[in-house]
């Protein structure tokens, strides 16, 4: 079969725009990638400033923002930062192991992490307890950037 002269360019132009495609992918990819590490870095330093107002603004404004921890939801921004004002009461610090972060890119404007986080927290008046626990985010991106949709620590930290 002969090809004619606009059906080879037609074709070479088609292969061409799927390898930039392919190539671009991978490196919009590790963009992200570094985005959201960058992110949860500053959503850790908001946390362990007790900066209750940045934390805010770093999640999902929305009723259906859930942070699940000690057996119990709280649902929306505003009751994560009124829960996490009553632990700030007390010692309230997070140390991610950043060499086992972990991120899945599910598309454009949805990441998932994992990541393993050494607390040292207490009530306020007792003595601080480490604990490390592997924290799952799911963090969706609008207009303003990154923000966090849900929080769940679980407590084997065996990831690998």
């Amino acid at each position: 079969m002969k090809l004619f002269p606009t059906t080879r360019i037609a074709t070479c132009s088609l292969l061409l725009g799927a390898l930039i495609t392919l190539s671009t992918s991978s490196a919009f990819a590790a963009s992200n990638e570094d985005e959201v590490r960058g992110f949860f870095s500053d959503f850790v330093k908001a946390q362990n400033a007790h900066d209750l107002k940045q934390i805010r603004s770093m999640l999902w404004d929305s009723p259906q923002m859930l942070w699940y921890a000690r057996g119990g939801a709280s649902w929306g921004p505003d009751a994560v930062v009124e829960r996490l004002k009553d632990y700030y009461q007390g010692v309230w610090q997070l140390d991610p192991d950043m060499s086992k972060f972990r991120t899945t890119q599910l598309n454009d404007t949805v990441a998932q992490i994992l990541v393993p986080v050494t607390f040292t927290r207490s009530h306020a008046g007792e003595t601080p307890q480490k604990n490390t626990f592997l924290i799952s985010q799911t963090l969706l991106r609008n207009a303003d950037g990154w923000r966090v949709a849900t929080i769940m620590p679980v407590a084997d930290t065996n990831f690998k």
